[in-house]
């Protein structure tokens, strides 16, 4: 039984808005990205796995409990830290960590105060005067004292300076370590990419694709620039390998002389002797990064939350 499970999730706001037959499940020890733009459809999952709110239908569960039905029975056991900051007013950091150890009936005082130096936080003030930076602190520290077993996180660096977002990046692989089960919903690529075993993207509401974080670090299907010396040898290497079976010309520019080539690397040599009756002046390997990846499937968008 895997600690976190979504099962055809829907539910349906109107007007293309809302989260269509969404399925995915964490196993323990693992560490999930969920990928997507804003609007996407991260929080929204989110939300109806943390029991906040009813699917039109499929299933949410936690600890094979339903979500909705049962978010009493396994908050001591989750830490959540939402993508949105809203903090009671009135009360201090101190007071605020103070107000959610007790809810959790646990002494968790040593733990807190490690995470408190960790995070370089300073709890003392208003949690209204806050800066939005100081407020995420505080939630990651409220999320994690507790040390629970499950950590669903949503946009966690959100509003951390770059120094806080690696600090925070090592903390989670060091969770997972530990062999902590989290979902890790961003938008931001390096993060997924730097702690991620399996990732998700989701687009309009729907997963579009579910993947192996290692399969992509390291696929055999690779793409090569080439530069060619002259336009006879462009013109040339185009006539005789525009319909190669082994490899293929993805893209090609006469003006400058360059074409993208894709191929196996059970068909590398099929294409070193290729290149080695051509007259090439420049040759490189496009490595495919999670943002590459990504774009295929957001090809039509220009900005994704100023990452891009």
């Amino acid at each position: 039984m895997e600690p976190i499970a979504v099962n055809a999730l829907t539910k349906d706001y109107g007007h293309g808005r809302g989260v269509f037959d969404v399925s995915f499940s964490v196993c323990t020890g693992e560490v999930f990205g969920f990928l997507g733009p804003n609007g996407a459809g991260k929080s929204t999952t989110i939300r109806h796995l943390m029991g906040f709110s009813k699917p039109d239908s499929g299933k949410t569960q936690l600890f094979g409990l339903d979500t909705f039905e049962n978010y009493d029975k396994f908050m001591d056991q989750v830490g959540y830290l939402p993508g949105e900051i809203a903090l009671p007013a009135g009360l201090t950091g101190w007071q605020f960590l103070d107000m959610m150890r007790k809810l959790r009936r646990t002494d968790c005082e040593a733990n807190m105060r490690k995470l408190i130096e960790r995070f370089d936080l300073d709890p003392s003030g208003e949690t209204k005067r806050m800066s939005l930076g100081v407020k995420r602190k505080l939630a990651v520290v409220a999320a994690f004292m507790h040390d629970p077993a499950v950590l669903i996180l949503d946009e966690p660096t959100s509003g951390l300076d770059i120094v806080m977002q690696e600090r925070f990046v090592d903390f989670i692989r060091e969770e997972k370590k530990r062999g902590k089960t989290i979902l890790l919903s961003s938008h931001i690529f390096s993060e997924i990419d730097a702690t991620c075993d399996r990732i998700a993207i989701i687009k309009d509401g729907k997963i579009v694709s579910d993947f192996i974080a290692d399969d992509l670090r390291h696929k055999a299907n690779k793409n090569y620039d080439l530069t060619f010396a002259d336009p006879a040898a462009f013109q040339k290497f185009l006539q005789n390998y525009r319909d190669c079976p082994r490899f293929k010309i993805v893209d090609s520019c006469a003006d400058r002389l360059q074409m993208l080539v894709n191929v196996d690397d059970a068909q590398i040599n099929a294409l070193i002797r290729a290149l080695r009756e051509s007259d090439i002046r420049e040759l490189h390997h496009r490595k495919e990064t999670l943002e590459d990846y990504f774009m295929q499937y957001y090809k039509e968008e220009r900005h994704f939350g100023g990452v891009i």
